[in-house]
């Protein structure tokens, strides 16, 4: 294990790496990337996750944090995220597509702002986060204070998960708890109440805009009220998704047309085969851990990302 500290903008960024390179398990070929959640540090946060999958990881304290110097505003955290991946190419040896980014909570600011800056990123691992702080830093303030919030959080607290996780092009997997009291609005019960549901919808709304028109987006929010492995599998056999179609279709497509996104498949499709592909997107994006905001994953739960 190796641990160093990097200067960032007259700061210093506490890092903590450990290399499995040198071991039989080929995964260790790959670095993964972990931004930790608030309060979180990674002597004992989500970096024992992929470090127990036998992963190569590298971890950091965001600024303010233990060994991390400075103040955890987006632009300084985006700034040492900067930092932590120049490192990882750099003076660790890692090419950006053997590269993993990983975050619990908060830290998808940080991965995204990452996913979105350094393209060729291999994939990301969204656990636990959100589309966007507003609606979050909304539902602990008084409603009368709804414009205040709003502009401030706006002007200085701006964390657009969504809007950079949609500037990136590559296989991405959401991870939402399914008794998450830290990222709902109301209660950790009411599960469409999840704000990692809009992260899922603006996802493949900007990735698939034919397939997540009006049907598609119907039928996927009835998939993501299912708080239970049976209730998802209930939904995904009433709509009769026919895993072999939808895969058939979005590979001819992407033979024809070639990778980038947005697609403009589904524009021929029957509106029965937008649904079936809207359900069997949402599926491969977002998978559900029965747990409270902070339980830790446990390893059979990372996974890497769908892709074609």
């Amino acid at each position: 294990m190796l641990t160093a500290s990097w200067h960032c903008d007259g700061n210093e960024i506490d890092t903590m790496f450990v290399d499995r390179r040198g071991t039989a398990e080929p995964q260790g070929q790959k670095l993964v990337i972990c931004c930790e959640g608030n309060a979180g540090f990674y002597e004992v946060g989500c970096v024992s996750t992929p470090l127990e999958a036998g992963y190569s990881v590298l971890g950091w304290n965001h600024p303010g944090f233990a060994g991390s110097t400075g103040v955890p505003f987006p632009q300084n955290e985006a700034n040492a995220m900067d930092v932590v991946v120049q490192f990882a190419i750099h003076r660790l040896g890692f090419q950006p597509q053997d590269i993993i980014l990983y975050a619990w909570s908060i830290g998808g600011f940080t991965a995204t702002w990452a996913a979105m800056s350094y393209p060729d990123i291999s994939a990301v691992i969204l656990d636990a986060s959100f589309d966007d702080l507003v609606p979050l830093a909304l539902k602990v303030m008084p409603e009368s204070w709804r414009g205040l919030v709003t502009r401030t959080v706006r002007q200085h607290l701006n964390l657009n998960n969504s809007e950079q996780l949609c500037r990136y092009q590559g296989p991405v997997l959401l991870i939402r708890r399914t008794k998450d009291e830290i990222i709902t609005t109301t209660v950790p019960e009411d599960i469409m109440s999840n704000r990692g549901n809009d992260l899922l919808l603006k996802l493949l709304q900007h990735r698939y805009p034919r397939v997540m028109a009006e049907e598609g987006l119907r039928v996927v929010k009835q998939w993501l009220e299912a708080s239970s492995q049976l209730e998802e599998a209930s939904i995904y056999s009433r709509w009769e998704v026919e895993e072999d179609w939808c895969l058939s279709v979005l590979r001819s497509y992407q033979a024809e047309h070639g990778p980038d996104f947005p697609w403009s498949v589904g524009e021929d499709v029957s509106v029965h085969g937008r649904q079936q592909l809207a359900l069997f997107l949402a599926q491969k994006h977002l998978h559900n851990f029965e747990a409270t905001h902070c339980t830790p994953l446990p390893v059979q739960y990372f996974q890497m990302p769908w892709h074609l």
